[in-house]
């Protein structure tokens, strides 16, 4: 097992305490109210807003998900990119008023103002069940990678992240995430451009080598089909996609809280046009360093084949431990690591505002409680959904696949029908609750029997697959809205349930 040399050890104390210090340095004013707390006092520019948005979206998960998927099946998944400039202007011209319109905490309780309180519940719920999933998967990811070039075992380093990360959320709430965010976003992107360079400077012909040879063995290739259970073709790149982002722009409380942080409408617009610009450079580079690190092992031998390590998610760490030279690699793992808080620490202030907001405030039948008792409340709802992560971050190891794979079918089996209820409350004027409340169910059990059914679940042998796993988002919006429309009453209008 490769070790960590006493400086990059150093380095990565160094930097994981620093990210923990501004986090609890963010913290030092105290919130009010759960405005303050949850919102960080509706006050937020729309440049830290973008970066905050970008950063709790691009998660270990992506650093080391991203470059693997390129390395393993080629830049396929990349071209997804283009896929944001049809989810985007859907986003910010016909959905980001909806949530702006009643000054609204979580995305969900438009759907009780569209609808009716059971549909809210069960958005909401939803909501709860995939980011806990999705935040396991944060959380296993830095694991993965410290584990492989330090020794140190999974079950300490997801106890670490998961502990720092959920101390400096709870005791700051939105801006200890946001300031936090903004930082590990600089970072990551320097951080990969660094790993990059460092290959490319090792493969004859840097930069014009890698091209010739991604241009040679068809790593650049991309099937112009529209054959749903194709791994990812030209069909599966610009629709499916545009609606897998959908799911995490348009229906998503990490977003939508986030939104909800700018000073007003027009601020929150244009923090997500100037998200769509900073993502193009942060993810060509990154699927970009998997082509990189094709091309270098190409050359000095895969240590995939080689049976140096056991995954391709793992490709990326064993290059920075191996290749790097001394301290580096305890500052880019710590990257890695740090990138994973940043998204962990999003994730649980929205799961708590969603708890606290959707279902204990608006159920509870006790009188009102202070402002100072709610933000108490606030933060031992993001503790104890701290605990939850962590003890679910151990499960995410035994889903198979990649992580680019797994990560994207659980948004896919949750967030589809979640975008589907969107849809029917935002678009259609005939969707009543009972129609909405069919619709989602439906979607949610359809995909889920599909899952299992492509899994080999019902049957001894894993079955071809029929549908690949980015046509779920996709399938899962179409049939909530189809069953919606259906089972609603024809003299249905707007805001009726």
């Amino acid at each position: 097992m490769t070790r960590f040399s006493p400086l990059d050890y150093a380095l990565f104390g160094l930097y994981l305490a620093l990210s923990v210090g501004v986090g609890l340095w963010s913290a030092r004013k105290k919130a009010g109210n759960l405005g303050d707390y949850f919102l960080a006092g509706r006050g937020m520019n729309s440049l830290l807003v973008a970066m905050s948005i970008l950063a709790a979206l691009f998660s270990g998960i992506s650093y080391l998900a991203g470059p693997a998927d390129v390395y393993k099946n080629g830049f396929g998944f990349g071209y997804a990119v283009l896929a944001f400039f049809i989810a985007t202007p859907i986003t910010t011209i016909w959905m980001l008023p909806k949530f702006y319109q009643s000054r609204f905490y979580t995305a969900y309780q438009f759907l009780e103002e569209r609808f009716a309180l059971p549909v809210r519940l069960l958005a909401s719920g939803l909501f709860i069940f995939r980011v806990s999933l999705w935040l396991a998967a944060a959380t296993y990811a830095p694991a993965l990678a410290l584990e492989k070039v330090t020794g140190i075992p999974l079950w300490i380093t997801i106890l670490a992240t998961g502990s720092l990360t959920t101390l400096y959320t709870a005791l700051g709430g939105m801006r200890a995430v946001i300031w936090t965010d903004v930082i590990q976003l600089v970072v990551l992107f320097g951080g990969q451009l660094t790993i990059a360079l460092v290959a490319m400077s090792k493969i004859p012909g840097g930069l014009g080598g890698v091209w010739e040879t991604a241009v040679a063995d068809g790593r650049l290739d991309l099937s112009l089909s529209f054959d749903l259970s194709e791994r990812i073709n030209l069909g599966s790149l610009l629709i499916a996609a545009a609606f897998l982002h959908l799911v995490q722009m348009a229906t998503d409380q990490v977003s939508v809280q986030r939104y909800l942080t700018a000073g007003s409408l027009q601020e929150a617009r244009r923090s997500l046009w100037i998200k769509l610009w900073f993502i193009l450079p942060v993810l060509v580079l990154f699927y970009g360093t998997g082509l990189v690190l094709y091309a270098f092992y190409k050359i000095h031998g895969d240590p995939l084949a080689a049976g140096l390590i056991q995954k391709e998610d793992q490709i990326l760490p064993y290059f920075v431990v191996t290749q790097l030279p001394t301290g580096l690699p305890g500052l880019l793992i710590a990257a890695i690591y740090a990138a994973s808080m940043s998204t962990i620490s999003a994730g649980l202030n929205s799961l708590s505002s969603a708890t606290l907001v959707d279902f204990q405030q608006r159920l509870s039948a006790s009188a009102p409680v202070s402002d100072a008792r709610q933000v108490r409340r606030a933060r031992w709802i993001t503790v104890a959904y701290g605990l939850l992560v962590m003890a679910l971050a151990f499960a995410v190891s035994k889903m198979q696949g990649n992580l680019v794979e797994s990560v994207n079918t659980i948004i896919g089996l949750v967030g589809g029908p979640l975008l589907g209820l969107f849809f029917l409350g935002m678009f259609t004027t005939r969707a009543d609750t009972r129609g909405a409340l069919t619709g989602c169910l439906a979607g949610f059990l359809s995909l889920l029997a599909l899952h299992l059914y492509q899994s080999g679940t019902f049957t001894a042998e894993k079955p071809a697959q029929l549908v690949s796993f980015l046509w779920f988002s996709l399938f899962g919006c179409l049939i909530t809205i189809a069953l919606g429309l259906a089972t609603s009453r024809r003299s249905a209008n707007a805001g009726q349930g």
